[in-house]
């Protein structure tokens, strides 16, 4: 039996490994990834590596054990049917007979267009009949934090939000959420609706910015079409542009203000606060 990360070296998976690494033994810790060499550090720890690509469903083939359990990190290739993609990693954990497969989900509150993969994903889920858990990952701190150099280069916080909220956290904090779940009891078909203790404002993520830094950075709210073309001028795909764009109509709905608490009892403390993620971002 095995505690099967998917997605492994990425952002989060990175996160997940580490803090599972301090709670069992790294034999128990399967790290699913595209490129064995990018998790050279995990295997060295003891981790057990599986190379598959949610592209590739015969990689899958046989990678899970009847007992597992199964942490199904979304995907990130949104030009490559997600859906189809999850639904792979799905039906091999079925055919294996897991003890649970939890998938890191969008909040159900959320509207945008960016939910509905995971909505779509979650019906595969629920279909299958295997012991599930739903994370329904909020949003990241550091979708803002670590795109800081625009900001400070303009002296200004550009999004379509306006006065919406966000309860947002930390990577590490969702990271938590998951092993707690992963290593923990009594989690067969459950649904978390993960968010910050504390849903904050543009205003105040520029304020904040303006303290640590000790300059003058102002909030400035455009339109959801500005902020599409802004990001499709700094680079970003056109359709990649319009989701990001989706969801901050939907921050100014409130559709990510929710604080659910789930975050925290799942991980037994509070989540991170936002003014610490900047400032981790910042001596980075």
């Amino acid at each position: 039996m095995s505690i099967v990360v998917t997605g492994a070296t990425g952002h989060l998976g990175r996160h997940v490994v580490g803090q599972l690494l301090e709670k069992v033994p790294a034999g128990e810790i399967t790290a699913v990834v595209r490129d064995a060499s990018k998790a050279a550090d995990l295997a060295a720890r003891g981790v057990r590596l599986a190379v598959a690509d949610y592209n590739a469903p015969e990689t899958f083939d046989g990678l899970f054990a009847a007992g597992d359990k199964v942490l199904l990190i979304s995907g990130n290739e949104f030009d490559k049917d997600r859906v189809r993609q999850h639904r792979v990693v799905i039906d091999a954990a079925e055919a294996a007979g897991v003890s649970l497969l939890a998938y890191t989900s969008a909040p159900g509150t959320l509207t945008a267009a960016l939910a509905d993969d995971h909505r779509a994903t979650e019906e595969v889920l629920l279909a299958s009949g295997l012991p599930y858990s739903l994370l329904r990952n909020g949003w990241y701190h550091e979708n803002y934090t670590e795109n800081l150099a625009p900001v400070l280069a303009h002296d200004a916080v550009v999004q379509a939000a306006g006065e919406g909220r966000i309860a947002s956290a930390s990577r590490a904090d969702y990271a938590a959420a998951a092993v707690a779940v992963l290593t923990g009891e009594g989690h067969e078909n459950t649904t978390y609706e993960l968010s910050g203790d504390r849903a904050w404002g543009f205003e105040e993520y520029a304020a904040e910015l303006s303290r640590q830094t000790g300059k003058e950075i102002v909030y400035n709210s455009v339109s959801p079409e500005a902020f599409a073309s802004i990001l499709t001028g700094a680079g970003l795909p056109e359709a990649f542009a319009g989701i990001l764009a989706g969801v901050d109509v939907s921050i100014e709905k409130g559709e990510l203000a929710v604080t659910s608490g789930d975050l925290a009892r799942l991980t037994g403390r509070a989540t991170t606060p936002i003014a610490e993620a900047v400032a981790v971002a910042l001596k980075g």
